[in-house]
């Protein structure tokens, strides 16, 4: 008989996810791939057969009977690298006090540039890898991590050289973004600030990011001037991402189809068309229901309405200083209930399309043979029970390139 490291056994349901190699869309959304009393076999940190009762010799014998067994989350749009925090906030907003008036006061954006910018690597290492913990025990595996509290090159340098050092040093696997253009320094005009990004701040990503996104909304960068970006941005490899028609339709969403981007995320107001043109180029949605949530605010990204149009769909944390929360499954959970997205699609969205949101749909994101071994124990029946019971940690095991934590 074969001999294995780990063996998890009899899981009430086995979420798989297998079989795609682009994004799901539409009733795919819903194919998770269930096995019932599946197992997982699992060798020097890769995925070597899944089925139902497979017959290995392990070191280690998992039960998971009556639990659900599914990838590890991935969190496909997250500020994990930042100083300080901004809690204070949270009266002016109750009190109804507009975010400019904020800003005068000392809060918003350029607070945490400040802090951000004052503090050392290892404040910053140390930080953030509070809040990967976090995200950890909580079952994210993978994560992307933007830049963008920074505004300058010293500081946008220093928080993609935090963030190579986390991939390095953390468990969490983190893919890096280059969000320079995140808003406009204060003491800058913004073609000013533009030239610097493409200038000085774009040549020094070489080997430290993968992606390069804009804040693309009204009074932060137009569609104009987020295309000249990410256009300088492919200049040096890397893939646009965009920040897109969150607050107003700025036309965001067409301008993610006209450069590549492999996503543009947020979308509470893009426009019809703009969706139907996505769906054709397979331009993954990224939703991040947190940031409505957290700002109070009554509108959400129309997913139903974005499932039905055939745009791939994966969901995120947005994890930052203005929304903080490192807990994807709360993303799922409000993805239902805020976005009327079913569970299995929900799911879908925080895995495999998560993934793929992230260029990494071949190594996470299901539970096939020849993957990384990032699998989650959760004490659930089944994966409706998920976004159904809230407020608490459902993760009772995570395991990360076939060690468990």
């Amino acid at each position: 008989m074969e001999s294995v490291d780990i063996l998890i056994t009899q899981a009430n349901e086995l979420l798989t996810l297998k079989g795609s190699k682009k994004p799901r869309i539409k009733q795919q959304m819903k194919n998770l791939g269930i096995l019932k009393n599946g197992s997982v076999a699992i060798k020097n940190g890769l995925i070597v057969d899944v089925g139902k009762n497979l017959r290995y010799k392990a070191e280690t014998i998992i039960d998971a009977s009556g639990k659900l067994v599914m990838p590890g989350f991935v969190d496909p749009h997250t500020h994990v690298v930042f100083a300080g925090s901004r809690e204070f906030e949270l009266d002016l907003k109750l009190a109804n006090v507009p975010y400019l008036e904020i800003l005068k006061r000392g809060g918003g954006i350029f607070h945490t540039v400040n802090q951000t910018r004052k503090a050392t690597p290892l404040q910053l290492l140390r930080e953030s890898k509070k809040r990967l913990d976090t995200m950890l025990l909580y079952g994210t595996t993978c994560c992307e991590a933007k830049t963008g509290y920074g505004l300058d090159v010293q500081a946008e340098v220093k928080l993609l050289q935090v963030q190579n050092k986390l991939q390095e040093t953390h468990p969490i696997d983190i893919v890096s973004t280059f969000l320079g253009a995140h808003a406009i320094p204060s003491n800058q005009s913004a073609n000013e600030y533009i030239k610097i990004v493409i200038n000085e701040m774009l040549p020094k990503t070489k080997g430290l990011a993968r992606f390069c996104d804009v804040f693309c909304e009204k009074g932060v960068f137009t569609v104009a001037q987020a295309r000249k970006i990410l256009k300088a941005g492919k200049r040096y490899s890397l893939v646009p991402k965009i920040h897109a028609d969150e607050i107003v339709q700025t036309g965001g969403a067409s301008l993610a189809v006209e450069v590549g981007a492999i996503s543009a995320d947020h979308l509470l107001c893009s426009s019809k068309g703009d969706l139907q043109a996505m769906a054709q180029h397979y331009v993954i949605g990224v939703l991040l229901p947190g940031t409505p949530f957290c700002l109070m605010m009554q509108r959400y990204a129309p997913a139903r309405k974005m499932i039905d149009l055939g745009v791939p769909l994966a969901v995120a944390t947005d994890l930052n200083p203005n929304c903080w929360t490192e807990n994807m499954q709360f993303i799922i959970q409000l993805s239902c209930l805020k976005m009327q997205m079913t569970p299995a699609e929900a799911i879908t969205a925080a895995t495999f399309n998560a993934a793929c949101a992230i260029g990494m749909q071949n190594t996470v994101g299901s539970l096939e043979k020849g993957k990384q071994a990032d699998i989650l124990i959760l004490d659930c029946p089944n994966h409706q029970f998920l976004p159904y019971h809230f407020g608490v940690n459902l993760v009772e095991k995570v395991i990360k390139k076939g060690c468990v934590l």
